[in-house]
């Protein structure tokens, strides 16, 4: 009894602590949080890697790439209907005025995220230490990018360019459509 009560202690208290987190988001706002959250946490995964402060593991950077894929394109797009901005939600309005450069955003971050799982195992090629994720900061904006905009009015690159990478490099690519789309269409936290 003192075992299902302790238990059902925690399951409670993980719960309140995931609603809190997320402002009391429910439907499709958490839904979309929830993704974003593991998309998050598959790059925290991995920085280190990408930073060459870890051992590098190709069959986690596949994981990544997977779990980026798996949230991407229309995947994504369809956990932004019309009218589900507002608090608690981080999207900005953005979102539904640019619907089409949203829309590309998230194919592109499908596109290359199969590059990336494929250039997993080309291994680093040196872009470790160039400090390509900043200022440390995990998908942050305009640090990954030197505060410049990424990727308007430029082609994008397919899978298999992707997938002619380094590992490293591959990343970088991937983590920017990241920044691209968090810079223009997520509200910063206060």
């Amino acid at each position: 009894m003192k075992k299902t009560t302790v238990t059902a202690a925690i399951l409670i208290a993980g719960t309140a602590v995931t609603a809190f987190a997320h402002g009391g988001a429910t439907g499709v706002v958490k839904e979309r949080m929830d993704a974003m959250k593991a998309m998050g946490d598959a790059v925290k995964a991995i920085a280190p890697m990408m930073r060459g402060e870890a051992a590098y593991d190709a069959e986690t950077l596949r994981d990544a790439a997977r779990t980026f894929q798996e949230h991407s394109g229309e995947a994504m797009t369809k956990l932004f209907p019309e009218g589900s901005g507002g608090m608690p939600s981080e999207a900005k309005d953005a979102v539904w005025t640019d619907w089409d450069r949203f829309a590309s955003l998230a194919q592109q971050l499908g596109e290359y995220s199969k590059g990336l799982e494929s250039a997993a195992g080309n291994g680093l090629g040196g872009m470790q230490n160039s400090n390509m994720m900043g200022s440390g900061s995990m998908m942050g904006g305009a640090s990954m990018m030197g505060g410049a905009p990424m990727m308007s009015g430029s082609a994008m690159m397919s899978a298999s360019d992707i997938a002619a990478m380094p590992a490293d490099g591959a990343f970088n690519m991937t983590t920017k459509v990241c920044s691209a789309c968090h810079s223009r269409f997520r509200a910063e936290e206060d």
